[in-house]
């Protein structure tokens, strides 16, 4: 194996947000009542695109927003100060839907529990689900996703890069393992 490997190309991860949107739709039978919520910055593309595939197969918007997650996080600390993002709800309450909270690479579970921590302040959802593009394992919380694009094994010292063409002008999910490139 390379150092550096390309492990899903624009292609792969089309596929993959399609497969999530009908598993979403599968197992909540239908799109009543649910919101998406992207993480910043690649889950929100990510959610948005999640939504669009839903609404294709439901013949209906499926809304999709975004959810800060910065000031909940338990390493601030720990991180250089980053700017903060716009949370936007559809519709303004996520009391009594499903909220399908969308991430790039679920990792140590840290951001989704930040992401949960944060729903707090938009009301008080029926259930909270999880979808990832990416799961690379290593949890040091016990958080797992509900939906997943690719499980990707690695070292907890690799890198796993995700570009999506909204923030970075190209679709592809990289491997970069520890001490390569």
């Amino acid at each position: 194996m390379t150092p550096d490997q390309e492990f899903l190309t624009d292609s792969d991860i089309n596929r993959a947000v399609v497969r999530i949107a009908h598993e979403i739709l599968e197992r909540n039978r239908g799109a009543d009542n649910l919101v998406l919520l992207g993480i910043p910055r690649r889950g929100v593309p990510l959610a948005k695109r999640i939504a669009a595939a839903m609404s294709g197969i439901e013949g209906r918007e499926v809304p999709a927003g975004a959810l800060d997650v910065g000031m909940y996080r338990d390493d601030l600390r720990l991180r250089p100060t980053v700017a903060l993002h716009p949370t936007v709800i559809p519709g303004g309450d996520i009391t009594g839907k499903t909220v399908v909270l969308v991430d790039d690479v679920l990792f140590s579970g840290r951001t989704t529990r930040a992401a949960m921590d944060a729903l707090s302040g938009a009301g008080r959802p029926r259930a909270v689900q999880l979808a990832v593009l990416v799961d690379r394992g290593h949890r040091d919380l016990p958080i797992r996703a509900d939906y997943v694009g690719k499980n990707l094994p690695t070292s907890r010292d690799d890198d796993v890069q995700v570009t999506l063409t909204e923030t970075d002008g190209t679709d592809a999910v990289r491997l970069v393992r520890a001490g390569g490139n």
